[in-house]
């Protein structure tokens, strides 16, 4: 085993990464392996991807599933060996009747086959032992002595970010969102990747590319989402329980909240969202569920205490699952879509009785507990009605400075900065949040600037798409670049979805963000050299010192 891809990887004076029985997630050496494997036959699939397209040989159910399956590869996913098996099996099946199209067009159109590496025809056995016994074939770390840190680091930058970007696209395609253009550079990224590359600046070039392409992608999940849901909503959300049998829905998936919502339609069952999934009060399309009553517990992190004291059921649309056994709750969480673990009911199709059932056999909250409020919805189209009343209290000297402060949460006593700095913000400032990271200062009141909150929830990750979509906005406004006005991005990481976005502020020409609460183990000294010389990223201090730097600047 050896995964270095979250915040969570074991570092130590010798080097970084995951490279025991099981790694910090929890999940195992078994697990990472397969997940390995899994990838190398993905980017089999996308070789052969690329070259058919070159004759105009296009596979839908291809473009769609390299992503889904890369998407099971990501922290806090899926820990089931068995579906990670079968996700090898079906990329394989889908890459050798893709290679049976591509040689038959390449016959009827009188072309000679391209040299394709040989990693394109790999085979995996139909068994998750055997394909262990071949571990070492697929380790990202296999030739860190010959290539060194540096280019190590460099491909799985791209492979991470690549990894975040497939859940965008993951996430866009259930809302009926894809794009043929998206997909011809995903393969073409995965193939590169494929190559096993050790050019620096071809490495550097592929994840500002990854970046570019992230920012179609979180405009086709933008577009996704307010289609089908309609657009968020400044809304009020109470997150403490109401009395009654209780439903709880985390992760991100709006889709399946709607179905959820819509088969527990006078069931006498109350549903909750959790973490990422608050937003969704927001859409007005969820308005109309009066048994969605309010959101329960905070930040994934927080699960297994919060998820042990629910009296009902629990589903999983997406990431962020960890270890259920912990609060002895296995019998009553559900998966769905990519989401795995060993145990766990996995529901497939749009049926969810048996997470309903469960609702409804569990006792539920006995009593109401008195309201505690956050506020969300400041999503792209409420943040540019509310853009000509901010710009003009910017002119009035009201408001002088923005944060955007949100990201990925976790469990590192360093996080306390982000609640620190919100708390510290001057109060002619604006602190835009997003992400579960919010859920560090979500509920503590900030005030307003002559009727406008000084916080702003813009949503869940994917949503940093409307932040953008703001500063682009008064930067017009004011006849300047982004990184001339008043903002400062303080970001928190932890997987690969937060890495996806980072590369896509830079392939945008953000400069002089900070990130924390530590540096991606994957990034050497000389990595984050050159990304602070190119763009100005930093690490966090301290709140006093960066504070006075991002005034000052």
């Amino acid at each position: 085993m050896f995964c270095v891809q979250c915040e969570h990887t074991i570092r130590t004076p010798q080097s970084n990464g995951c490279s025991y029985a099981a790694g910090m997630c929890g999940k195992t050496a078994e697990v990472s392996d397969l997940q390995d494997a899994l990838v190398k036959q993905l980017q089999a699939v996308s070789l052969y991807a690329v070259a058919a397209r070159k004759l105009d040989v296009i596979d839908a159910e291809i473009d769609c599933y390299v992503p889904e399956a890369l998407f099971a590869t990501l922290t806090n996913v899926n820990f089931d060996p068995a579906r990670i098996v079968a996700f090898t099996q079906h990329a394989q099946a889908l890459r050798d009747a893709l290679k049976a199209r591509y040689l038959e067009a390449c016959r009827s159109q009188g072309v000679a086959p391209e040299a394709l590496p040989a990693i394109a025809d790999l085979q995996l056995p139909a068994q998750g032992e055997a394909i262990l016994q071949r571990a070492g074939e697929f380790a990202l770390n296999r030739h860190r002595a010959e290539i060194g840190e540096d280019v190590l680091g460099l491909r799985l930058l791209c492979l991470y970010g690549l990894k975040g970007a497939a859940a965008y696209i993951e996430h866009a395609r259930v809302l009926g969102q894809t794009e043929a253009g998206v997909a011809a550079k995903f393969h073409e990224f995965m193939a590169f990747l494929a190559t096993e590359p050790t050019d620096i600046g071809a490495l550097f070039q592929c994840s500002m590319d990854i970046g570019q392409i992230n920012y179609r992608i979180m405009a086709m999940l933008d577009k996704g989402e307010t289609d089908t849901f309609g657009h968020p909503e400044p809304t009020r959300v109470n997150t403490q329980p109401v009395t009654g049998k209780a439903l709880l829905v985390s992760g991100h998936d709006l889709r399946d909240l709607e179905l959820i919502l819509q088969q527990t339609a006078g069931r006498g069952i109350n549903v909750y969202t959790h973490g990422e999934m608050l937003p969704a009060h927001a859409y007005p399309a969820f308005k109309k569920y009066p048994h969605l009553v309010g959101n329960y517990g905070t930040a994934w992190q927080n699960q297994q205490r919060e998820f042990m004291a629910f009296p009902g059921a629990i589903v999983m649309t997406s990431n962020c699952i960890i270890n259920p056994a912990v609060g002895q709750y296995t019998h009553r969480i559900f998966t769905r879509s990519i989401v795995g673990w060993p145990g766990a009911t996995h529901i497939e199709g749009n049926d969810f009785s048996a997470a309903i059932e469960a609702a409804l056999a569990e006792e539920g909250f006995k009593q109401d507990a008195a309201p505690v409020y956050t506020t969300t919805g400041f999503a792209r189209n409420a943040l540019m009605a509310a853009a000509p009343a901010v710009i003009e209290q910017v002119k009035a000297g009201n408001i002088k400075h923005f944060f955007l402060i949100g990201g990925c949460d976790g469990d590192k006593r360093e996080r306390s900065y982000y609640t620190e700095l919100a708390q510290s913000v001057p109060q002619d400032s604006l602190i835009l949040t997003l992400a579960c990271g919010k859920f560090r200062f979500n509920t503590l009141e900030f005030g307003d600037i002559n009727g406008i909150p000084r916080l702003l929830d813009v949503g869940q990750c994917n949503d940093a798409y409307s932040a953008i979509q703001l500063a682009l906005a008064l930067a017009d406004a004011f006849g300047c670049g982004v990184n001339e006005l008043p903002l400062s991005l303080v970001l928190s990481w932890f997987e690969q979805k937060a890495i996806v976005i980072l590369l896509t502020l830079l392939s945008l020409g953000v400069k002089d963000i900070r990130v924390g609460p530590t540096a991606p183990g994957f990034l050497t000294p000389n990595l984050l050299g050159i990304l602070n010389e190119k763009f100005g990223l930093k690490l966090i201090t301290t709140v006093e010192d960066d504070l006075a730097q991002m005034l000052a600047a």
